[in-house]
């Protein structure tokens, strides 16, 4: 009896049905039915087969030139837009079979468009120079693909012929294999079970509410999240590196097959980052880890503990005056804190609080995290776990950030160009929270509320500048054992990552084992090369939110600017548009500095 009493207590997340439509984002607004989908699904091989008509008349004439291209664009956003759709009905619920086999379907589609697409690059680099300039001369609507083309060409080492470029192509489908698989476990299948909160109830311990339950103010709560989330992972270490393992020598196969030196040259030049720039953040960034230690000093300090944990980090140094926030309040501190963008900004962000652009709860079976996804022609659409906390306000700023950043590039540029680079997809994100920051504690109500803010502010340089740059170390290392011939086992990937974790916090700090298992939680790690753009796009956005705040003469109209340039330019010269190199090194060091001002603020306050 007493057995069934505790289960009726336990807390679950409501199913999908049980939410109110007002709170989940509008799918309808890209597809008005699954049925829709499924018409434009049949169109697609329809198209499919169109586009190969063009195959082999690239070089024909200028006029063949851009009726290949513009069917390759209408090819490629009629893919977006099925891909998008059917991977966000599933996200809503990854245990939805209906919903995985369409996702499934769109990924085999996708494979299929893009080994349908392989012929262009591989004609295009046939063509001299010289007939390309004639082209362009012959034909003024082409004008709009200079760049597109001379990207290619910027990347003609690393073009294959046509043959080649369709097996790879072709390989693609099986190259997501590993991703596909940690997603499914990570989202799907992996349970970690239930654990007693502050107030003896018993609680369901999933990806949403483990971070909840580190912040918590009980200790013992915060070990018991902290075990139990990596005893689960641990039972399946073995299982987990196979798949890493599987992951990162996918990487260097593909990248070696397009003449790259290293898995990492290959990430980094597709948006024509020198990788002086990765190795330049690591080195900085290892610098400045005296400041980190301080922090972990104060934090152990103000806890009042013997010694700090690894569950220890996440937990407020100071009581939250603020409490939580209802979603409502949400929305209202976002656009108070964005109101130095100016009255458009805050409309479009008024624009998608109201009309579908965001499914804001946890349910069953959703993907955890938060991301803004998207296909040009219609509106972005923000997926959250929003659970009320401090961090979820700044999440849902966070990704209207990427979500505006869309909209600007997607009003201002032709499809070709709307999509931006990843090393500047963090700017505006990390942006929207550091101008939300200044306006919390300009109106801070007093000293403890200001303590408790700063201690936030603080832990998103460690989160995002510090953390992501270990991610980037650790990230670095494997992919170069793998490419020295040296396997990845679970022993030293938790071994490589034990170390970084020794090295970044300093000796206040007890690393405890369980965290040797972190590596294998990480999605981004799937994706190689993206997380030391976190630290980069961080340090950006500082630069550019401290000229915004400061009143800089047209900021504000150059940062827009910069917003709407999609990738119709280098990252390194967009971010140019707003006075920031991140070829100098200037942005990481100040950035660091900002740190050490705000932790000098706090120690003042704590002491």
């Amino acid at each position: 009896m007493k057995m069934k009493e505790n289960q009726s207590k336990i807390r679950k997340n409501p199913t999908r049905e049980e939410l109110d439509k007002k709170d989940c984002w509008r799918l309808e607004d890209l597809y008005a039915s699954d049925q829709e989908w499924e018409q434009d699904a049949l169109k697609m091989k329809e198209q499919l087969a169109g586009f190969q008509a063009y195959q082999g008349t690239l070089g024909a004439s200028a006029k063949n030139l851009l009726a290949a291209l513009k069917a390759h664009d209408a090819l490629m956003l009629g893919m977006e837009r099925l891909y998008v759709y059917a991977s966000q009905k599933w996200h809503q619920d990854m245990g939805n079979a209906n919903y995985q086999n369409m996702s499934d379907r769109a990924q085999v589609l996708m494979t299929q468009v893009e080994d349908s697409a392989s012929y262009v690059e591989p004609e295009l680099l046939e063509l001299s120079g010289e007939k390309l300039e004639q082209f362009l001369r012959e034909e003024p609507e082409l004008t709009v693909y200079r760049r597109f083309i001379e990207e290619k060409l910027r990347k003609k080492d690393h073009i294959l012929t046509k043959e080649l470029e369709g097996v790879l192509a072709k390989a693609g489908e099986l190259g997501q294999s590993p991703q596909t698989i940690f997603s499914m476990f990570n989202n799907a299948d992996l349970k970690f079970g239930t654990i007693c909160d502050e107030n003896g109830t018993e609680q369901e311990l999933t990806h949403g509410r483990y971070v909840q339950f580190l912040e918590s103010r009980d200790r013992q709560v915060r070990q018991e999240a902290f075990f139990t989330l990596y005893k689960a992972y641990d039972a399946f270490r073995n299982t987990l590196a196979a798949t890493f393992s599987a992951s990162v020598k996918k990487e260097l196969f593909f990248a070696r097959m397009r003449n790259y030196g290293s898995s990492r040259e290959a990430a980094l030049d597709g948006a024509n980052i020198p990788i002086s720039v990765y190795d330049q953040l690591i080195d900085t960034v290892h610098s400045h880890l005296p400041a980190m230690y301080r922090y972990v000093k104060l934090r152990r300090k103000a806890l009042g503990v013997e010694r700090l944990h690894m569950y220890d980090l996440y937990v407020p140094l100071a009581e939250n005056p603020g409490r939580t926030y209802t979603y409502d309040q949400a929305k209202e501190l976002v656009k108070k804190g964005l109101a130095p963008l100016g009255d458009d900004y805050v409309r479009l962000l008024e624009e998608g609080f109201s009309n579908g652009w965001i499914d804001v709860y946890e349910n069953q079976g959703k993907r955890s995290g938060a991301y803004s996804w998207g296909a040009y022609g219609t509106h972005p659409y923000v997926l959250m776990n929003y659970n009320g906390t401090l961090n979820h306000v700044f999440t849902l700023a966070h990704e209207m950030g990427h979500a505006l950043h869309s909209f600007y590039s997607d009003e201002k540029q032709p499809y070709c160009y709307a999509g931006y680079r990843i090393f500047v997809a963090e700017v505006a994100s990390t942006c929207n929270e550091a101008l939300l920051i200044h306006y919390l504690l300009e109106h801070a109500a007093d000293k403890e509320e200001k303590a408790y803010l700063i201690n936030y502010f603080l832990d998103q340089f460690k989160g995002t500048l510090f953390r992501q740059t270990m991610f980037a170390e650790f990230e670095k290392i494997v992919h170069q054992m793998v490419q020295d011939g040296e396997g990845l086992t679970a022993d030293n990937l938790c071994w490589t990552y034990y170390e970084l974790n020794e090295e970044y916090y300093g000796t206040d700090m007890e690393i405890d084992r369980e965290i040797q298992m972190e590596w294998a939680r990480i999605p981004h790690f799937y994706t190689p090369f993206y997380v030391y753009q976190y630290a980069t796009g961080f340090s950006a956005a500082i630069a550019i939110s401290s000229k915004i705040l400061a009143g800089e003469p047209g900021i504000v109209e150059k940062y827009k600017e910069f917003l709407s340039g999609g990738s119709s330019m280098d990252c390194i010269d967009l971010l140019k548009i707003c006075g920031v190199d991140m070829t100098a090194g200037g942005p990481v060091e100040n950035a660091l500095k900002v740190f050490e001002e705000y932790l000098g603020e706090l120690e003042r306050i704590v002491d």
